[in-house]
């Protein structure tokens, strides 16, 4: 009893309150590095009944501590097509807003649908201002069905996240153990796990159990170095992707022009063929002051940009009409389509709008 009486002493209890503010286990836990989830719907949230929410989503990771301190917030909670072009704006302008205001911030993650993942991915590789990694995520499962992937996924995000080395590469997409380059990924398959793949390029990294491993860098500009500032802008100007199939009909992006589309985005046929009375629709939509991309159905391969004519030929009378046909290079057509959007809000000039496709 004596001894129990001595160990509950002051002085004793300050001796080892002391030795315990001098252990080493909390500051570790402090020096990880802090990550935002920014929640925006998709199947990884869409379980039976409800979808969950960015706190639940974050509770699903219960080692999540061994790599960063999770942070969340819910920005929307929908299927990613039911997302709009204007929320997608105040998404990027929100991420922007939590990279730029917090420096201890190390990264942001995403999630979204995986149907329009890729084309999220790279309007945020071309709108968000950091060299801070932006990683977007989701699952093909939804949390109700067996062999959901969701918590897997969202965890190696989170480590991507976290990573010094993650810094300068752009936005980049987190699934079954891979890393992809936003602008260069595409979703493959309706169903399989491994579905987002860059053919022809091949991954950025991995995400394995003992570390994440880079092998490689996106040459294209993005993120840190883009030039596309959306802090002013409210939206986008309108542009439709066409496709070129046999005997495909001009009418279509007549249509198009006439409802209001400042751009066309055409999927044309291997390096650029049209089809059927497509070309009358290309002439119609350049006259009337219309951007036409043109790019290639194929899902790799790149179309090159025409030479454009000299100074004196250019001043000639319906020269800078057709100088609106842009080379979209070996962007896919969503893609291109995002660039072009962008571009438009910057600048009407054919040889600028060329140079940002050669570019981004």
């Amino acid at each position: 009893m004596r001894a129990w009486a001595r160990i509950r002493s002051p002085f004793f209890l300050l001796i080892l309150t002391l030795f315990a503010a001098g252990r080493s286990v909390p500051a570790g836990a402090q020096d990880l590095p802090r990550v935002r989830l920014v929640a925006t719907g998709g199947t990884i949230s869409n379980k039976t009944g409800g979808r969950l929410t960015a706190e639940e989503l974050v509770k699903m990771m219960p080692s999540i501590g061994r790599y960063a301190r999770p942070e969340y917030e819910q920005f929307t909670n929908l299927a990613s097509s039911q997302l709009s072009l204007d929320q997608w704006v105040a998404l990027s302008k929100r991420i922007n807003e939590l990279l730029a205001g917090d420096a201890s911030l190390a990264g942001v993650v995403v999630t979204s649908g995986t149907d329009t993942l890729e084309e999220l991915a790279y309007f945020l590789d071309l709108t968000v201002r950091s060299p801070k990694p932006v990683v977007v995520v989701g699952s093909m499962r939804n949390p109700s069905t067996l062999g959901y992937e969701g918590a897997a996924n969202l965890q190696e995000a989170f480590r991507v996240a976290a990573d010094p080395a993650a810094r300068g590469r752009g936005a980049m997409v987190v699934l079954n153990d891979e890393i992809n380059a936003a602008r260069e990924v595409t979703k493959t398959d309706a169903l399989r796990l491994n579905t987002f793949q860059t053919r022809g390029y091949g991954i950025l990294g991995v995400v394995d159990s003992d570390r994440v491993v880079f092998y490689r860098k996106l040459e294209k500009r993005n993120t840190a170095d883009s030039e596309f500032d959306i802090s002013g802008v409210t939206s986008l100007p309108r542009v439709d992707v066409i496709l070129t199939y046999q005997g495909a009909s001009g009418d279509l992006i007549k249509a198009a022009v006439d409802a209001g589309a400042k751009g066309i985005v055409l999927a044309t046929a291997g390096a650029g063929a049209t089809s059927g009375t497509q070309g009358e629709g290309v002439t119609y939509a350049i006259e009337k002051g219309v951007f036409v991309v043109t790019t290639t159905r194929t899902g790799s391969g790149r179309i090159a940009a025409r030479p454009r004519p000299a100074a004196a030929a250019s001043a000639a009378p319906g020269a800078n009409a057709r100088q609106r046909s842009i080379a979209g290079e070996d962007l896919a057509p969503v893609k291109a389509r995002l660039l072009l959007m962008l571009a438009l809000t910057r600048t009407q000039d054919p040889a600028e709008i060329q140079r940002m496709f050669i570019e981004y």
